[in-house]
């Protein structure tokens, strides 16, 4: 029984959790025809109505309704009468998640009266005829996701509520638009790249020879935003947590990967890809994402670059500001320390059973925006996240978010792996000779700038790269730095403290671009600093290696007993590393020596990284119509290219293809051809990519914009 008073009107109405058994049949005796009927509500939800457009949604291929938290979005309710605010009282509510509670924030009723007071703001807008437009605020820390949305009148009786009906779902997302929301950023152009562009380009190869191939994030393709849900579905990751950016960031970061949880990608490092996608094959992240969606099944494979791009579709999808960054020479520490051991024989030769840390060529993870009221003030802003598993963190293989901020100023204190993240652009190599008698290491060269030597990620709205390694770590050498070392000594991180004397010979490998196939001269260069003469035995090895920087194999060893000065030229042959090459196709040259006269050591590094052919990729038809694009690709080498995989696609354009060639002979030529229908106007891009054993990282792309 009801009591007809508004105070308990109200209470019936905030409180009570909904419920499909309190809807009431159509069939209400005549006692209830003085009340409000909703004969229709239309939740304004197409692409060119107010809401997408003010929200910023209407790129989104997705019919429901799509808005950003702390921000007002309207719908319209058509009654059987017009509405008479004295009289009448009725409400908005908003439900998620399987067990919706008032007091958990999953169920949240809005009132437009001004005497009701709910966690969203409600208003009535417009009210003509029998239809009221209604404006919504959902707080700007509510939870992510997609709600279920019901409107409910209130009569002495009972409250009147509409069926369950899909088509009125809303999806609510992190808004960077507004002050109120933790992932707030106030600079327009990187809010508008980081949020709004699909297109990325990656960046790779070696700091001086950096590469770059585009990919297609495609955050607002189509069943790309119900994929990110159910990546936090997948991980049982509480509906409470899910407005949380930090929160939402650090369980994406374990579950892009699927080494402890069935996550989205299987990483795979060996050049074997039988049962799976090559990593260099992908071109973008949405036939990932739908496939993990469809099959519920990790996707084969993945390397760094490909769980970033990947991780950086989810944060975008979801509003939350996010880019890719790539740090060259970036270590991989496997003793938790700051150095990099390379340990050297007593002749100067690297001895490669003992030497365990690796350098990778380079690696890629991602930055997320966002504020940081877990810590001190200040250290909000940019965050490290990397999905690539590489380290354990609370038991599970993720890392971050890790303040940037605290990273260059050494505060490694701070939630979240900080120590891991500030190792990778900070540790110095060092060389150890070791002695075969007793088997004790003695430093002999500590070179402090080898890694972390440039992190950069794509410059907001040009194709370009920006240098961010002034975001990471002051100047080298800098009274700043050495002041950041030693805070991040205080917090555990061992540095080594030995300062081996310069020798006064100095090792020099000169930059070259190689192209794949080609045979060159690798020059070593000598600067005698003293006033004597210096000779030495010289080791230089060549390896074919990962990016990485694990040794797939030794293609080249020299011992050339050399007067160190001016120059020595050794000749590299193709056909030496021509049929050993992996993917990514990197030459790792190091030179290791001893100086006769003084006995010190001399180094030097080069990563080589071989340039391949390129795609040629080209556009042609009307556009608003059927439009075709054709890749074309010559196998400019002397043996044949086999099980050839060619993908394209193109967001807002073009979903992703892909052609199987069983070969591609000598010096011959292939041209696809695949027809498309652009589903929207604007700039893009279409991108290509070929893909075999003896071949990786083959790309190509066009630039059109749709018109109208």
């Amino acid at each position: 029984m009801f009591v007809n008073n508004s105070a308990s009107l109200s209470l019936f109405l905030f409180i009570i959790p909904l419920s499909p058994h309190l809807s009431l049949p159509r069939s209400l005796p005549t006692l209830l025809s003085e009340f409000l009927d909703i004969w229709n509500v239309n939740m304004l939800r197409n692409p060119d109505e107010v809401n997408k457009r003010q929200h910023t949604t209407h790129l989104y291929a997705n019919n429901h309704l799509i808005v950003r938290r702390g921000q007002e979005f309207q719908l319209k309710v058509t009654f059987d009468r017009p509405y008479k605010p004295s009289d009448d009282q009725f409400a908005v509510e908003f439900v998620i998640g399987c067990s919706p509670q008032f007091s958990k924030g999953t169920y949240i009723p809005v009132s437009v009266a001004s005497d009701r007071q709910s966690p969203w703001a409600g208003r009535v807008v417009d009210s003509t005829g029998d239809v009221v437009t209604v404006g919504i605020t959902p707080a700007p820390d509510c939870i992510v996701g997609k709600w279920r949305t019901y409107v409910a009148v209130v009569t002495p009786y009972g409250i009147r509520r509409t069926r369950q009906d899909e088509s009125r779902d809303v999806y609510i997302l992190f808004n960077p638009w507004v002050a109120a929301d933790s992932v707030f950023l106030d600079d327009g152009n990187e809010r508008e790249e980081c949020v709004l562009n699909e297109v990325g380009v990656i960046y790779h190869g070696a700091y001086d020879d950096v590469s770059e191939r585009p990919w297609n994030f495609g955050q607002f393709d189509y069943g790309v935003l119900d994929a990110c849900l159910f990546i936090m579905d997948k991980a049982a990751m509480p509906i409470t947590n899910r407005g949380d950016p930090i929160k939402v960031a650090r369980i994406a970061s374990a579950m892009l990967n699927s080494r402890d949880d069935d996550g989205v990608l299987v990483g795979n490092w060996s050049g074997d890809y039988t049962y799976g996608v090559a990593p260099t094959s992908w071109t973008g992240s949405t036939e990932i994402l739908l496939n993990y969606s469809s099959s519920k099944m990790p996707v084969c494979y993945a390397q760094c670059w490909v769980y970033a791009a990947v991780f950086n579709t989810f944060l975008r999808c979801l509003g939350i500001p996010a880019r890719v960054v790539t740090n060259f020479f970036s270590s991989h520490d496997n003793d938790g320390n700051l150095k990099t051991d390379i340990i050297l024989d007593e002749n100067g030769r690297i001895d490669k059973q003992r030497t365990k840390d690796s350098i990778w060529n380079y690696h890629c993870w991602n930055e997320c925006y966002m504020s940081r009221p877990d810590l001190p003030q200040g250290f909000g802003g940019w965050q490290v996240v990397d999905a690539t598993p590489q380290e354990t963190s609370d038991g599970m293989y993720r890392c971050g978010p890790a303040s940037v901020h605290a990273i260059k100023h050494g505060q490694i204190c701070f939630p979240f792996d900080a120590p891991f993240v500030f190792a990778e652009v900070n540790s110095d190599v060092v060389f150890y000779s070791r002695n075969p008698r007793d088997g004790t290491l003695e430093p002999v060269k500590v070179n402090s700038s080898h890694v972390g030597r440039m992190v950069v990620t794509k410059a907001p709205g040009q194709d370009a790269r920006r240098d961010i390694t002034d975001q990471y770590k002051f100047p080298e050498g800098s009274p700043e730095e050495r002041t950041v070392l030693e805070k991040a000594e205080e917090y555990g991180c061992q540095r080594e403290k030995a300062t081996p004397p310069e020798a006064d010979v100095e090792l020099d490998m000169p930059l070259i671009e190689v192209r794949v196939g080609d045979d060159f001269e690798l020059k070593l260069e000598f600067n005698n600093k003293s006033d004597q003469a210096r000779t030495g035995e010289m080791y230089v090895s060549g390896n074919v290696v990962y990016y990485t920087g694990v040794t797939s194999s030794e293609f080249l060893f020299k011992t050339p007993k050399v007067i160190l000065d001016p120059m020595k030229v050794i000749q590299v042959r193709s056909q030496d590393y021509m049929r050993k090459l992996v993917e990514q196709a990197n030459l790792h040259f190091i030179a290791t020596g001893k100086v006769k006269e003084t006995g010190q050591i001399v180094t030097a590094m080069r990563v080589v990284t071989l340039h391949n052919p390129k795609l040629s990729v080209q556009v042609r038809g009307h556009v608003s119509e059927e439009m075709f694009v054709t890749v074309e690709f010559t196998n400019p080498f002397k043996f044949n290219l086999e099980d050839v995989y060619i993908r394209v696609e193109g967001p807002g354009v073009m979903p992703p293809k892909y052609k199987h060639y069983s070969q591609i002979m000598a010096g011959s030529s292939l041209t696809w051809t695949e027809s498309f229908t652009p589903r929207r106007e604007g700039p893009t891009k279409l991108m290509a990519s070929l893909d075999c054993a003896a071949l990786r990282q083959v790309y190509g792309q066009a630039q059109l914009t749709i018109k109208p």
